[in-house]
Formats: C-alpha cells, sequence, structure tokens
C-alpha cells in the first residue's frame, strides 16, 4: 500500500480526545508526542495523532511488577 492510501484510511484524533482516551490532562499527552513516545502529525498549530498509535502505546505501556489480572 502507498503512502497516500494509507493516509486516506488513517483517522487522527486530536490532543483532547487523545487525553480523554487515556484519563490524563493534555499537557501530559502534549509531552509524549514532543518527546516522540506518541508519534503526531502537525496541522497548522495543532497535532494530530493517528488512532493506531494511542492503541500501540496503550497496549505496549505496562507498568512493571503489576500482574495483567489485577
Amino acid at each position: 500500500m502507498n503512502d497516500a492510501a494509507s493516509f486516506a484510511s488513517a483517522h487522527f484524533m486530536t490532543v483532547a480526545e487523545v487525553a480523554d482516551v487515556m484519563r490524563v490532562s493534555k499537557m501530559t499527552v502534549y509531552r509524549l508526542v514532543h518527546s516522540g513516545e506518541l508519534p503526531a502529525v502537525r496541522f497548522g498549530r495543532s497535532y494530530r495523532v493517528p488512532e493506531g498509535a494511542v492503541e500501540d502505546y496503550l497496549r505496549t505501556a505496562r507498568v512493571e511488577g503489576v500482574s495483567e489480572t489485577a
């Protein structure tokens, strides 16, 4: 699949939407974007985060020493 097709099917979320999903502040999302932990695209003065990137981040973000059944 070429880049144009992948962007056409991509769903982007605002920083506020990501913050709501992750239950954190918008500033926390901005920190994740600026540190490179959460990929984002800049549209003008605002950032948009691919929905898949949020899902990947949440899937891989785990706290050491906590069981998954807890």
